[in-house]
Formats: structure tokens, C-alpha cells, sequence
């Protein structure tokens, strides 16, 4: 184990620790330096827009493809010195999942514990488990083939689980999903979260936010913001007030308040004023109320949504030159 990885897990709640890692292909970097710190009974969102690294970094996290550069462990065992007993503690779902649809779901599943290694004598219960847990007992006889595209999914992730990994990694498992399905499959992700270390590859915002306890953003690939959902909201909501009056005054009247840089009437009636950074015009705001009797009734930071939070985050990133980042 390397010494980053002792103390990291010196509380014994880190499953996976990834540190500088870095994939080229030939003189272009598809990802750069990225750290990862997942703990156990997180969901973690790798969010992205489509070719900004996150199936490159996936595919490196769960030994498929040897990192450039960096290091990765997975309970405290390093997944290049020992890279067998590393991959033995996670479950991987790839975008396309791995099936073979002429075989029954619990042929398959059988299949999949032998090939995780789970002795044989377990393998009949580690099978079960795994149906219970993704909704699949009363498919067991059933061609995989004829199963819906939810509940192929659903075979995906059982197999990601039979052998009860630390980690469980899901790229991108709703994509192609109904509504239905979609809203069953992130149910049992978060089900997932309660026993497991989970990574959700996605590019949808709506699913981090049901789902992800936190959120690491790529862009171009490099991180460029990695925290709590709720402090992804925050990114520009510190130097935004929302105000409403019971007689609204112009926006205009605002803008000329000491530290208010602009403002803008919302469709609802309320005012979304941005500010200086340095400058909390909100004394200003009610003092300004009471002299021209606007009748201040709210006055609150406005929360970013995560849709402006996540273009706010990668706009720089997107703006620059593309170094070959791949899916």
C-alpha cells in the first residue's frame, strides 16, 4: 500500500483512492491528474458532458485500462501491485452491459459468481441475494433476451453485485431507459448505497440530483469541481440575493444601490440582483425599501440550479482547445 493510501484509510471508511491519475494517447491527454476519494455508503456522481473523460477515467478506476501515470487503491490495495485482489472488490457495469442473452438470468448469474470467484459452495446464495436486491426473483428461468431493456439492466447490475464488492461502478445505467425504468433503476442505485461504495457515470443533472450524495465534474478532462450537491448549488449563489416587493420597483432602481452590479425581474415578479463580491448590499436593499415604501417581503440568496452551476463550471473548460479526450 502507498503511503497516500495508509493514511487516507487510516479511518477505515476509504474504498477507493485515486490519486494524479492521467491517460495519453500518443501526445494527446484525454485525462489529467484527476483525485478521486470515495468513502463507504457514498454515491458519487462523475458527471460530464459526452467525451469529457468520464468513461476513460471509469475504465481506469476498475483496472481495464492501465492509467498513464497516477495511483489507484481500492481498500487499501493498490490496484497495479496487486491488481487481482483489487478488481475482486469491485462490481462494474459498463455502458453497454455484458450479457449473454440466450442464457437464462440465473445461468448467467451463476456464470458471472464463478468468474468473480465466489467459492462454489456460496454461489447459489450469493446468486439470490443479488436477484433480491435488483428485483429479478421471479425472472430466474428467463432468457435474458426477452427480458425488457429495464430488466436487462437490472441482470447488468446483478452482476455487478454478486460478488459483494466494496465498490460498485455504473456507467452511465440509465441511458436508453423509459421513464419508469429510469426512476426503478435509480431506486436501486440508491438502495445500492446503503451496502456499497457506488460511482454513477451519467451527463444527466436531474439523476445526480435524486440520486449522488456528491458530484465530481469533468470537463476536457480535468476536475473541475468536486463537493457536495447542495455546495455545487452554491457556486454562484454567494454573490446573488433574490428579493420580492409587495410594489416592485424597476430593476433599474436597484442598480443604482452602493454594491448591486445588476438586476433582473423574474417572470414571478421577484428580482434576481447580482452583486460585488466583496459588497453584501442586503442593508442597503431594506433601508431602500422602508425610504421608498416598496414593502419588502423576501430577501434570500438565490440558489443556483444545477444546470447553471454545471455551465458556470465547465464554460472555461469548454472554451478551450480540445486534448483529445475521449468519451
Amino acid at each position: 500500500m502507498s503511503e497516500v493510501s495508509a493514511a487516507d484509510n487510516a479511518n477505515g471508511q476509504v474504498t477507493l483512492l485515486a490519486r494524479n491519475l492521467s491517460r495519453n494517447y500518443g501526445n494527446k491527454r484525454a485525462v489529467r491528474d484527476v483525485d478521486l476519494t470515495l468513502t463507504r455508503g457514498e454515491v458519487r456522481g462523475l458527471l460530464g458532458l459526452n467525451g469529457a473523460g468520464k468513461t476513460t477515467t471509469m475504465q481506469m478506476l476498475t483496472g481495464n485500462l492501465a492509467p498513464t501515470t497516477g495511483a489507484i487503491t481500492v481498500c487499501g490495495i493498490d490496484m497495479l501491485d496487486r491488481p487481482t485482489q483489487a478488481k475482486a472488490r469491485i462490481g462494474y457495469l459498463p455502458e453497454t452491459p455484458p450479457l449473454y442473452k440466450e442464457l437464462k438470468v440465473d445461468e448467467y448469474l451463476h456464470l458471472a459468481a464463478r468468474l468473480h470467484r465466489v467459492p462454489k459452495a456460496r454461489v447459489a446464495e450469493a446468486v439470490a441475494t443479488a436477484k433480491r436486491r435488483c428485483g429479478l426473483t421471479d425472472t430466474g428461468g428467463r432468457m435474458i433476451g426477452a427480458l425488457s431493456k429495464g430488466f436487462q439492466q437490472r441482470v447488468g447490475i446483478a452482476q455487478a453485485i454478486v460478488h459483494a464488492p466494496d465498490v460498485v461502478i455504473l456507467d452511465e445505467p440509465t441511458v436508453g431507459l423509459d421513464p419508469n425504468q429510469r426512476r426503478e433503476i435509480r431506486e436501486l442505485i440508491r438502495e445500492l448505497g446503503r451496502g456499497h461504495s457506488v460511482i454513477l457515470s451519467t451527463h444527466m443533472l436531474d439523476e445526480v440530483e435524486m440520486v449522488c450524495d456528491s458530484v465530481q465534474i469533468i470537463a476536457q478532462g480535468s476536475v473541475v469541481f468536486s463537493d457536495s450537491i447542495a455546495a455545487m448549488r452554491q457556486v454562484r449563489s454567494g454573490q446573488r440575493l433574490r428579493v420580492g416587493f409587495r410594489h416592485a420597483p424597476p430593476a433599474s432602481a436597484l442598480t443604482t444601490l452602493p454594491g448591486v452590479q445588476s438586476a433582473e425581474t423574474e417572470p414571478d415578479g421577484f428580482l434576481r440582483v447580482l452583486h460585488a463580491e466583496d459588497r453584501d448590499p442586503t442593508d442597503v436593499i431594506v433601508r431602500a425599501s422602508v425610504d421608498h415604501g416598496w414593502g419588502l417581503k423576501h430577501l434570500s440568496r438565490d440558489l443556483t440550479s444545477l444546470e447553471d452551476a454545471f455551465m458556470e463550471l465547465t464554460r472555461a473548460e469548454d472554451s478551450a482547445p480540445a486534448a483529445g479526450a475521449t468519451a
